[in-house]
């Protein structure tokens, strides 16, 4: 069994299925044992990161600005995997996501270390979760657009103390993401 944290950043629009096909990978997981705990980030107020680094200097590990992000933070730090949900609108993740993920600053030190050759944030807890990431391809979704966004959410992970696992999309099943999920 797993503790799963699910960031859905399906805008609400229409033109997405993300919804009804997170639901299905949620009922898959909820009904192999994994415990789920899924936000909806446009149902959330969550604030934009305004930089100015109070969740390192006036509030360590907390953001000053209190909102529903707080709620993510803890429930990362919490689980043993982080799903990223987003269709790929213009090239990219949804804002709603970014958004959200920018707000995950306050779970690491504002120390830095070396990491292969390179200056990242020193872990503020022992243990973060492994990630994933669930795409649903625009009409317009190219091979470059995918490579974009699997470069830089990989490159997050780097200061998460983590590793991207897994890159699915929304054309595979939900029974192969779930059995995807349960082999990380």
């Amino acid at each position: 069994m797993k503790k799963i944290t699910i960031l859905n950043g399906d805008p609400g629009n229409r033109a997405y299925e993300l919804d009804s096909y997170m639901g299905e990978i949620e009922n898959l997981l909820e009904s192999r044992g994994h415990e789920i705990t899924s936000f909806v980030l446009r149902r959330m107020d969550i604030s934009y990161c305004n930089g100015c680094w109070g969740c390192w200097v006036k509030t360590p590990g907390e953001c000053v600005v209190r909102d529903d992000s707080a709620q993510i933070c803890r429930s990362l730090i919490g689980s043993d995997f982080l799903l990223f949900a987003s269709p790929v609108i213009m090239g990219f993740t949804s804002a709603v996501l970014k958004r959200a993920c920018d707000r995950l600053l306050p779970v690491i030190h504002p120390y830095f270390e070396i990491v292969t050759g390179e200056v990242h944030h020193r872990a503020r807890y022992e243990k973060y979760p492994a990630l994933g990431l669930i795409l649903e391809r625009g009409a317009d979704t190219d091979q470059e657009d995918i490579e974009i966004i699997r470069d830089i959410y990989s490159r997050m992970t780097v200061n998460l103390k983590s590793e991207l696992r897994m890159m699915r999309f929304t054309e595979d099943s939900a029974e192969e993401v779930a059995d995807a999920i349960d082999s990380i």
